[in-house]
């Protein structure tokens, strides 16, 4: 009785003491921290799986200063978009591509492309253009112009609402002008780094004024898709397309495109477009295609 006596007073005056974290070494800190000041996120994931793996026990610390490294990046870039005015942030692109031949035939033709993107925090500007001549012994086969604008609204990160002004001109189909307008809603379906996949549709009114003269406005629906897969960091294959259902119009246009990295701002590109109109005031149903080799710069 009196040994439980003494052992008991014991056993209550040794309470159990809670392990410590272990701390991160500073080599290894030094070259975390290293990783971030160079601001690269590729080297900074690569830095902390090595350190996370190297160190376990520091897992919760590693992290840390990751997430605080993040958070600090998407504040100062959120500050940057709301206080730019709208002339900045504006990224784009420029494309050209063409053909001369002479002898028995003399043929020329030109394709030039132009676009330029505006994102912000929730709001995205788009503005492209594109010009697509073709001549042979003194006989225009193709001539088409292509003008658009497309402001977007993001509700979240995968959800948006988007509107759409554009002007066309196609001779080969028969209309010298033509005008579209459209407001509707799209989904990310995809948003990965290899992956990119999203799908929108709403109301739309066009305005044809034909060779001839005549002129007709429709009401009816469109869709669009844009696709992008990243196979390597060279390698894009892209598609993207667009089509229209009114009362008794159908059109569909559909870009195919295989893009490689040249430098870190040309790029050359093969592309095939395929564009459908079912009967209109002038002309039958018919298939249009075009086939392109274009050099394309980045600014």
């Amino acid at each position: 009785m009196r040994a439980c006596l003494i052992l008991l007073p014991l056993s209550i005056a040794t309470p159990a003491i809670a392990a410590e974290p272990a701390m991160l070494p500073p080599a290894v800190r030094e070259m975390l921290e290293a990783a971030i000041a160079n601001g690269n996120e590729a080297e900074i994931a690569t830095v902390s799986k090595i350190a996370k793996q190297t160190n376990p026990a520091s897992a919760d610390e590693i992290q840390r200063l990751v997430n605080s490294w993040k958070e600090r990046t998407k504040a100062t870039h959120d500050t940057l978009i709301r206080e730019a005015t709208f002339t900045e942030l504006w990224t784009g692109r420029v494309e050209a591509g063409g053909f001369q031949s002479s002898g028995s035939t003399n043929e020329i033709g030109i394709s030039l492309a132009a676009s330029a993107t505006r994102t912000g925090l929730q709001w995205s500007h788009k503005l492209s253009a594109n010009a697509d001549y073709r001549r042979a012994n003194g006989v225009t086969s193709r001539e088409r112009y292509f003008a658009g604008y497309e402001p977007r609204f993001e509700f979240d990160s995968r959800g948006f609402a988007y509107g759409l002004a554009q002007f066309e001109r196609d001779t080969s189909i028969g209309y010298d002008e033509r005008y579209t307008g459209s407001i509707g809603v799209g989904y990310k379906l995809i948003v990965s780094k290899p992956v990119d996949l999203s799908l929108d549709i709403g109301p739309s009114i066009r305005h044809a004024k034909y060779d001839l003269g005549e002129r007709e406005t429709k009401f009816g629906a469109r869709g669009s898709m844009t696709m992008a897969w990243r196979a390597s960091p060279r390698l894009t294959f892209k598609q993207n397309a667009s089509g229209y259902v009114e009362s008794d119009v159908y059109s569909l246009n559909s870009t195919t495109s295989l893009e490689t990295k040249v430098t870190t701002r040309w790029s050359a590109a093969m592309s095939y477009n395929l564009q459908y109109e079912s009967a209109t005031v002038l002309a039958a149903r018919a298939f249009n295609t075009l086939g392109r080799l274009t050099l394309t710069y980045d600014f």
